[in-house]
């Protein structure tokens, strides 16, 4: 019996103190810029004929995109490689601040050529929606030639698989500069993946940007599937990170005029403000091509991504 009565102290002792503790756990996230507000659920999810609890589901399950995460110790060596070409290419060389970028097109279809065959229509409206985000900072998307290629285990390949490896090997053309896009019904219900530029000497065979097939302009991958995500992947192969990478940190994403964000948003969260800690920065970047949102909500690059896009793009691209 004391020790029943023992235990129901024990219980309502820690009933009584856990609602403070949360509260002072909450003030200092507050304080250090780790609080993110609570977000609604919402209704369930489907995408690709998947149902996923709800859209922030899908989002935290990594498939909105598949581009290698790069930990804090490569992307400072990442910048300094590039700081210490750029000033050694200073003297002799100009920086790229722009310029006519040529596009190699890979349609992968199944095996019987019926699954997947984007047509001249999808791919020339993709171009355009690469050129209307990327021009006003200077860049344009040129397609050189476009292939069609049947192959069942190419279809439905995921990153770093052996079908991904034969698949650019076989079908990759051009050089650092050149960009190639493929495109498939991707496997583990993925939108797409990319290579950075710092990745194109290690593995230049790998080189490039890899789509959903149906999440081209007018695809079936809505709400994904008006081009964007080929800029957003476009945006890593010009040596662009998430806005949210590191959180709430100072360094983020590399970028000094993108707000810090705790986490990546979804849908079109007007007014999302995770790190309320640096409200001087601005709300989260929400619009940006680099997040997560859906693609109507996706319009911008920011001043600083285009500096960091030529850097990177100077660095290992620019003539090689």
């Amino acid at each position: 019996m004391r020790k029943f009565v023992r235990l129901f102290f024990v219980f309502a002792l820690a009933a009584l103190t856990l609602p403070a503790v949360a509260a002072a756990e909450s003030d200092a996230d507050r304080e250090q810029g780790r609080f993110r507000p609570v977000e609604t659920e919402g209704p369930p999810f489907t995408f690709q004929g998947v149902e996923w609890v709800d859209q922030r589901a899908f989002i935290e399950s990594g498939r909105r995109c598949s581009t290698r995460n790069v930990d804090e110790e490569e992307q400072l060596a990442i910048d300094s490689e590039v700081r210490a070409i750029l000033a050694k290419r200073a003297a002799r060389e100009p920086q790229a601040t722009g310029g006519v970028i040529n596009v190699y097109f890979h349609v992968i279809r199944n095996g019987t050529g019926t699954g997947g065959d984007v047509p001249d229509s999808m791919i020339d409206a993709q171009i355009g929606v690469l050129n209307d985000a990327f021009a006003p900072w200077g860049w344009s998307f040129s397609l050189v030639a476009t292939d069609r290629t049947n192959d069942d285990a190419w279809y439905t390949m995921t990153p770093g698989s052996t079908a991904e490896r034969d698949a650019k090997a076989a079908l990759r053309q051009g050089s650092a500069d050149d960009l190639n896009i493929y495109t498939a019904n991707l496997g583990g219900n993925l939108l797409g993946w990319a290579t950075f530029p710092s990745d194109y000497w290690k593995r230049p065979t790998d080189d490039g940007v890899v789509l959903l097939y149906s999440s081209l302009p007018g695809g079936s991958a809505a709400p994904y599937n008006l081009g964007d995500t080929a800029t957003h992947e476009v945006g890593h192969w010009m040596g662009l990170y998430h806005t949210f990478q590191g959180g709430c940190n100072a360094k983020g994403d590399y970028v000094d005029d993108t707000p810090s964000e705790r986490s990546p948003a979804f849908g079109c969260p007007t007014g999302r403000d995770s790190c309320v800690a640096k409200k001087d920065i601005g709300l989260d970047p929400i619009k940006n091509f680099m997040d997560y949102t859906e693609d109507a909500c996706m319009d911008e690059f920011t001043a600083g991504q285009d500096d960091r896009m030529d850097d990177q793009f100077t660095a290992y691209r620019f003539g090689k």
